[in-house]
């Protein structure tokens, strides 16, 4: 499975400025949230990227992309009908082709030296499948992200086979559904912000669109969970971590985050010992 198609999805109300944020990457150049996932797409292979908007908002995502921004296609999410809907929006692009998809309000940190998106296209690729990126992630998080419940998969290290997908389950839900073996207690797969998806899951939410209607509030997970019980999905931790920049403080942590792991990663360091010396004193 060849994957050169990626999607991000950036029309939600909450989301849409986000990408357009500007921050510091591990080079010491100053990008924008956009440009810094376009970035991390393209390391994974990918050669066209489809951005999902609000309407009005594609000549200030083009201009946001800089150098990428030729790669980019946009489509308008025209009334806000959930993320299922936003991603189904990009099904002209896509085609019956699989992609990569992304949200736009996060950014990622590898702890190897592939990118993110680079180790999951290539497991994805390798297992012919719909994977999704999955962070251990404490159970105080559960009401922000899908999470899914599975087994490891025989003789492999942190690929899971998934056997439920809950939609920003509640604690005790999560207990009784979503244990992992191997797991530390309190903790469990959530998602990572980035799938590769086949042309299954677009069939799967042209359904689920179809029998919302305009009431909206489309998921997803509704897509995924259908999927679990008719083809091999798997959940896949990645090394690395992501950091959701429209959570409190979000900004804040991934501009660190991406400091920290650059080429300026001892004036960083310098920078925050005097801050915290400042407030000592």
């Amino acid at each position: 499975m060849e994957i050169k198609k990626a999607v991000i999805t950036a029309a939600g109300k909450s989301q849409r400025s986000l990408p357009l944020q500007a921050l510091v990457d591990r080079d010491g150049v100053q990008k924008t949230a956009l440009g810094i996932i376009a970035e991390e797409i393209l390391k994974a292979g990918v050669e066209d990227i489809c951005v999902v908007v609000f309407p009005g908002d594609e000549e200030a995502y083009h201009a946001a992309a800089g150098p990428h921004a030729q790669q980019l296609h946009f489509v308008e999410q025209s009334a806000p009908l959930g993320y299922g809907h936003a991603v189904y929006c990009a099904r002209d692009f896509v085609g019956r082709q699989p992609f990569l998809l992304l949200v736009g309000d996060h950014l990622y940190v590898s702890q190897d030296p592939k990118s993110c998106a680079q180790q999951l296209v290539e497991i994805a690729a390798a297992e012919s499948c719909v994977v999704s990126a999955v962070q251990a992630t404490h159970e105080s998080k559960l009401p922000f992200y899908g999470t899914v419940g599975g087994r490891l998969v025989p003789g492999r290290q942190r690929l899971y086979e998934v056997e439920q997908v809950i939609e920003k389950p509640t604690p005790t839900e999560a207990e009784q559904k979503l244990i992992v073996p191997g797991l530390r207690a309190g903790y469990y797969l959530c998602f990572f912000g980035m799938h590769v998806l086949t042309p299954a899951v677009m069939e799967l939410l042209a359904e689920e669109v179809a029998r919302a209607g305009s009431r909206g509030g489309v998921h997803l997970t509704g897509a995924l969970t259908r999927l679990t019980g008719r083809e091999r999905y798997f959940a896949y931790e990645l090394r690395g971590r992501r950091y959701d920049i429209g959570a409190r403080y979000g900004l804040l942590t991934a501009q660190l985050a991406l400091g920290l792991d650059g080429q300026d990663r001892n004036e960083v360091l310098a920078g925050m010992v005097e801050l915290l010396a400042a407030r000592q004193a």
